[in-house]
């Protein structure tokens, strides 16, 4: 097996990385190659929606003071993070396939040079649709967030872009050949 690399998926709201994310690792399921980590998040998750771990906000303050993150960030009031366990995956010669936010992209760069973003993309009706379909947020919610499309990808970093508005399978077969590919 090669060098490990670790995959950045980033991208708005409702543009269904946690979908695509969820279906690659169904589809990647038998190739020992990948690895899907799941993150910690100061949110309940909804099961059905989203794959993550909860913890209050002092037990993540309490766990990155630990030095068990290998990426944190915050946003939208949360807080967010990435197993250190991470590390040990890449030093094994595995994909590391995770959802995380743009703000995070140079520094997982300068940490991890084997570093590669993913940025899925939706059409902004279709985003409208599964962000109000989650129930979380209200109209004026969901058209703020749509208003608010995030931070760029840095300047000079290449990013493999996703577009996930048409049909599940087809976002998913882009998703999982463009982690072939990196995969090698």
């Amino acid at each position: 097996m090669s060098e490990g690399a670790l995959v950045l998926v980033v991208g708005p709201s409702g543009a269904g990385k946690d979908t695509l994310i969820g279906a690659a690792k169904t589809a990647l399921a038998g190739d020992p190659r990948f690895t899907f980590p799941r993150r910690v998040v100061t949110r309940q998750a909804m099961v059905e929606l989203e794959d993550h771990d909860s913890i209050d906000a002092a037990e993540f303050a309490r766990q990155k003071l630990r030095g068990a993150y290998a990426l944190d960030w915050e946003a939208h009031g949360l807080c967010y993070g990435v197993p250190a366990a991470i590390e040990a995956a890449m030093v094994a010669g595995r994909v590391v396939v995770v959802n995380t936010s743009r703000r995070v992209i140079e520094r997982a760069i300068e940490k991890y040079p084997s570093c590669h973003v993913l940025l899925v993309t939706a059409e902004p009706e279709v985003r409208a649709r599964r962000l109000a379909g989650r129930g979380r947020e209200g109209a004026d919610e969901v058209a703020a967030r749509l208003a608010r499309e995030g931070a760029p990808v840095p300047e000079g970093v290449s990013a493999v872009t996703i577009d996930n508005s048409a049909s599940l399978d087809q976002g998913v077969a882009r998703f999982v050949d463009a982690l072939r590919l990196i995969a090698g």
